[in-house]
């Protein structure tokens, strides 16, 4: 999520439980980059505080374009949304199981 966008959120004091950028960031513990064989793809694998891995990646057509640090923030970027899928997910589960115990 673009800081602009938070910023807005921010904004119009949009308080609902939700997720957020800087909790996207706790739960990053390391991140690493491989890049294939074929010198036009790289992958971003991060871990979790609970020991969980993501994994995003970035491609070229191109061999002649590959550009390491270009990969590298693509990978982790691509990567970053998995994470958003999966703490949103987590999220609205415990959301649920709040609503269901307190019928």
């Amino acid at each position: 999520m673009s800081q602009s966008l938070e910023d807005r959120i921010q904004e119009l004091r949009l308080t609902a439980p939700r997720i957020t950028p800087d909790h996207i960031n706790s739960v990053i513990v390391s991140k690493t980059f491989t890049v294939l064989p074929s010198g036009k793809v790289t992958v971003c694998e991060i871990t979790l505080t609970n020991g969980f891995t993501v994994r995003g990646e970035s491609s070229v057509v191109s061999k002649a374009n590959f550009n390491q640090e270009i990969g590298e923030r693509v990978s982790f970027e691509n990567a970053v949304k998995e994470i958003w899928q999966l703490e949103g997910y987590l999220l609205q589960e415990n959301l649920y199981q709040k609503a269901v115990a307190d019928k």
